[in-house]
């Protein structure tokens, strides 16, 4: 069984991406392009994010979540610690997270070093999520087997019942992580597969910016 996909293109034309127009802090050109994404109406969850790892079995692995928080210092998301993604970074923390926003036909790449957060600023985040977000934190171990759909809903009602009427405390597995940005890609598409793809890239406590060829 196959399927021939090889007229399947579209020409990119909504914009274009020079070293003139870059900022050269590529933080602030994050923010620049996060905030036109967010103004645009045309991404619908813009801190969507693909979290790339390598895993305990030496296969890479991605997967989408959701950034929450960034600044200078990187950028932060959620998870169980003893998850898939959790044991990938324990053993290699080196990662790659890609946001890929279609309705403006941009792309951002990013190579960085993870490390867990704080304890403090996990518990501060956990304390702030509705409070279905919380019971769903506790009641998963995250990326282990379950017989059915029915037996995951029959823990989730058991600790519904555990916690009623009571505060749901964060899980000791459960907590954030920075990445902490060694590169950035800024990808814009361009008509005949001429995209512009400006890179920085951090040599000591400066960042060299280039153009790279598509």
């Amino acid at each position: 069984m196959g399927q021939n996909l090889h007229e399947y293109r579209k020409s990119y034309e909504k914009g274009a991406l020079t070293l003139e127009s870059v900022l050269r802090n590529p933080f602030q050109q994050f923010k620049e392009w996060f905030a036109a994404a967010e103004a645009s109406k045309s991404v619908d969850e813009v801190n969507a994010m693909t979290l790339s790892t390598i895993g305990t079995d030496g296969f890479p692995r991605g997967r989408v979540v959701l950034l929450k928080e960034f600044s200078e210092k990187g950028f932060v998301l959620y998870t169980n610690y003893n998850s898939e993604k959790g044991e990938s970074l324990a053993k290699n923390n080196h990662v790659c997270l890609s946001f890929f926003w279609p309705g403006l036909e941009q792309q951002i790449i990013i190579k960085g070093i993870a490390s867990k957060t704080s304890e403090e600023q996990s518990v501060a985040y956990f304390n702030e999520r509705p409070r279905e977000s919380k019971l769903g934190a506790v009641v998963s171990d995250q990326s282990e087997p379950i017989e059915s759909r029915e037996a995951l809903e029959a823990k989730l009602a058991a600790l519904r019942s555990q916690f009623e009427g009571k505060e749901i405390p964060k899980p000791k597995n459960w907590g954030g992580y920075l990445i902490n940005p060694v590169a950035f890609e800024f990808w814009q598409g361009r008509a005949s597969r001429l995209h512009d793809r400006i890179r920085y890239q951090k040599e000591g406590d400066e960042w060299v910016i280039q153009r790279l060829q598509p």
